[in-house]
């Protein structure tokens, strides 16, 4: 289904389903004997969402040509790659926090469990920022599996298309404190033109000493819609109703670290292949797997 300006979804329909599909890729890299990642919590969220595709997936009963030719390189691929993405935001944070940062905001956070698995130093403030419905959902899921937050936790229900700094304030933050931002995952699902204004928005809420954490996927300038047609057709094939092509905004938009870097920010990016590398793993052959390319993680300081 094509996105519309006022389009809203859960954690089984619509961008909602790419939360489910990276929570499970993170359960299955917390499984794997290289010990890839520690995230107990993904697994018992994505059983909770109940998205049948995702739950074959963690059960071992998913054909891997759901994901096309070399199905099963492409599955350890991903599971592999989400591993390397996670470690990056997560030591990003840890490392934001270790220099004394004790506010920090997840955009878009959906299933991401960091408030709870993470070692946050005392006084820590965490603040989750999704749709609702989402919010809702995580927050009943995790509360049935008796886990508690490692920080102070709140939760704000509101969409990123809407007054968001305001319901961030209502909720406690403080501009005036140096924060730690995580947009993982986010930017490739907003318009050009939105993106912008997001990271403006990041900018004029961060005081000195503020670090964001996010990246940037050049391939959406020239993202390869054919091929990322077929992937979403052999999912729908296997029951995943993913229409990938029709959930991103491709074509031209700044490059996330030159803006960030234009509005005073001290920009570090480093590119999936090197996390893989530093991981003691083999990198996929660039362009092989994934039809936005090579990522490339951003951190940066103000």
């Amino acid at each position: 289904m094509t996105r519309t300006d006022d389009d809203s979804w859960d954690l089984a329909s619509s961008v909602g389903v790419t939360a489910t599909m990276v929570a499970a890729a993170r359960a299955m890299a917390h499984r794997d004997p290289r010990g890839l990642l520690d995230d107990p919590f993904a697994e018992p969220l994505v059983r909770a969402v109940g998205v049948g595709f995702f739950t074959a997936m963690l059960d071992g009963r998913l054909d891997p040509a759901a994901f096309g030719d070399a199905g099963e390189e492409r599955v350890q691929a991903m599971v592999a790659g989400m591993a390397m993405r996670t470690r990056f935001f997560d030591d990003y944070l840890i490392s934001a926090t270790s220099g004394g940062i004790r506010q920090a905001v997840i955009l878009a956070a959906g299933l991401d469990s960091r408030a709870y698995r993470l070692d946050w130093p005392a006084g820590s403030l965490v603040y989750e920022v999704d749709q609702p419905a989402v919010i809702e959902f995580k927050r009943a899921a995790l509360a049935d599996l008796g886990s508690s937050p490692a920080a102070r936790l709140r939760t704000v229900g509101v969409d990123l298309r809407g007054d968001w700094p305001a319901a961030l304030r209502t909720a406690g933050f403080d501009p005036a404190a140096p924060t730690a931002w995580l947009a993982e995952g986010l930017l490739i699902y907003l318009p050009p033109e939105a993106q912008d204004r997001l990271l403006d928005t990041v900018t004029a809420l961060s005081a000195p000493g503020s670090t964001v954490g996010t990246e940037y996927a050049p391939g959406i300038v020239d993202f390869d819609a054919e091929r990322a047609g077929e992937m979403s057709a052999n999912l729908r094939g296997q029951g995943l109703d993913l229409d990938m092509p029709a959930l991103v905004y491709p074509g031209p938009r700044n490059n996330v670290m030159e803006y960030l870097a234009g509005t005073g920010w001290q920009v570090t990016g480093v590119p999936g292949a090197e996390l893989f590398r530093r991981a003691g793993l083999t990198p996929p052959e660039p362009g092989e797997l994934d039809p936005l390319g090579e990522i490339v993680y951003v951190s940066a300081t103000r």
